[in-house]
């Protein structure tokens, strides 16, 4: 990291003080028109986040955005036809397969054929609200594009990446309104059918209670044809905290695999070798904004429907 702006000048030096090798950039262009800088990332209000990675691919650099990457199909729509037409490359940290070692060691373990082909992913994502401390735009919808949009981007990624779907059809969706902030929506699900036929159910929320000893207790369920595979990402209850473990069950045996501090998380290296290269090592483009189309599609159902 060499460079850095925000327009709070307060929050950049704080960002500063704790990354000192960053220097302050004047502004925005001032990234924009650096002939050094390969890639800028950005956790910017998710509505801002495309118009951002667009200035940066039209630029002539990559672009690492937080999800959730976009809040409209329209955003998707117009920053696809730019990285089409610059070439360059729109990574989204969708962290809780990249950014957890039990999720990525199952992605390991699934192309290995320790299940067989996945039949069904099953994704459970709670989170802790903590509602004193969230920026008042965590509280509009236009701002974050709904719980779907948003922290079901992350389930959905996983099930086309576990089962292996390159599309898939939103048989169901439903959010729930928070009864204290009406624009936060606080519960979501869905159920999606791949391409090969798969099947995903997610439930996302922000019902994580205060006696849980971590932010959520996220879960993934992946039934294959030979086996399945129970991922227990950021805590084993009353065992370990933190944790990240697998259950593995085969036509042999049952086996319990600790990944917390084993796996690590290859997912950066081969991105920052992706922007050398021009490769698709870390996870490629059309997969990245599949993920994210079909929660703003499940989201678009569940607000038609209302």
């Amino acid at each position: 990291m060499v460079a850095a702006f925000d327009a709070d000048r307060d929050r950049l030096a704080t960002f500063i003080d704790r990354f000192p090798l960053a220097k302050p950039a004047s502004s925005f262009k001032e990234l924009l028109d650096d002939p050094t800088l390969q890639l800028i990332a950005s956790a910017a209000i998710p509505s801002e986040r495309s118009a951002i990675g667009n200035h940066v691919m039209q630029a002539g650099k990559d672009y690492f955005t937080d999800k959730s990457p976009f809040t409209t199909l329209e955003q998707l729509q117009e920053t696809r036809q730019v990285q089409q037409a610059t070439g360059r490359r729109y990574f989204v940290y969708y962290a809780e397969r990249v950014h957890n070692e039990a999720a990525w060691h199952a992605g390991e373990l699934i192309k290995a054929g320790a299940v067989g082909d996945v039949l069904q992913v099953l994704n459970i994502a709670p989170h802790r609200l903590s509602a004193t401390s969230r920026p008042g735009w965590f509280f509009d919808k236009s701002c974050y594009g709904g719980i779907l949009t948003d922290i079901g981007s992350h389930q959905v990624e996983q099930f086309l990446t576990y089962a292996g779907c390159k599309e898939a059809d939103i048989n169901h969706a439903l959010v729930r309104q928070n009864a204290d902030f009406p624009g936060l929506e606080d519960f979501g699900e869905m159920s999606l059918t791949g391409d090969n036929g798969a099947s995903f159910y997610s439930r996302v929320d922000w019902y994580t209670p205060d006696g849980m000893p971590v932010w959520g207790d996220g879960r993934a369920f992946i039934l294959g044809t030979s086996g399945s595979l129970e991922l227990r990402k950021y805590v084993d209850l009353t065992r370990q905290v933190p944790a990240s473990k697998i259950f593995l069950t085969d036509q042999q045996k049952v086996e319990e695999i600790d990944c917390l501090g084993k796996v690590g998380f290859p997912f950066f290296g081969q991105l920052i070798l992706d922007c050398l290269n021009g490769t698709e090592l870390a996870m490629n483009q059309e997969h990245i904004f599949k993920a994210a189309e079909l929660s703003m599609r499940a989201q678009r159902l569940a607000d038609d429907h209302g």
